[in-house]
């Protein structure tokens, strides 16, 4: 599992944040179309429904209703996704361009804090939906996966922004 989740999340991060930070050099490099990225990020999801399918170990009457949620929250998560890119895309924007303000920092910083409070309450909202028709360890165990999944693709994404200048 580890490896499945670290190729996943570096292929993530790749797609999400290089080519918004690419440099200059890398720039005149082919970038993949959007039809390449969207093919790429089916791809993951598929890969990541296989890895979360694999790891939760569900009977068939678990399968019946958890899948259902596992899909409500992807589409949660993709929203926030969406979020984020475009909060790195105005970031990129503002640091190629080198115009940044203190205005404009204070904004994405708000925007961070709102995206990282939404996931919260995300979260919040779909534990108890899968706790009523899980047990407990299978709920853990599916978060443990989300988190996983999630932080080493913030941990892509953390090596390839540039600190704010």
């Amino acid at each position: 599992m580890k490896l499945a989740i670290t190729v996943a999340s570096l292929v993530i991060g790749t797609i999400v944040a290089a080519p918004v930070f690419a440099e200059e050099k890398q720039a005149s490099a082919q970038k993949p179309t959007k039809e390449q990225t969207e093919i790429a990020l089916e791809k993951l999801k598929a890969d990541k429904k296989y890895i979360t399918s694999k790891e939760m170990q569900l009977n068939d009457a678990e399968s019946k209703v958890f899948w259902p949620l596992y899909d409500e929250y992807q589409a949660g998560l993709q929203k926030l996704n969406q979020r984020i890119g475009d909060s790195l895309t105005e970031y990129a924007e503002l640091y190629r361009n080198n115009t940044m303000t203190d205005e404009k920092a204070n904004k994405l910083l708000a925007d961070m804090v709102a995206i990282d409070s939404d996931e919260v309450a995300l979260k919040k909202s779909m534990i108890p939906k899968l706790q009523k028709v899980l047990p407990g360890i299978k709920v853990a165990r599916y978060m443990q996966i989300e988190n996983k999944m999630r932080a080493l693709v913030k941990i892509q994404l953390a090596d390839k922004i540039p600190l704010v200048k």
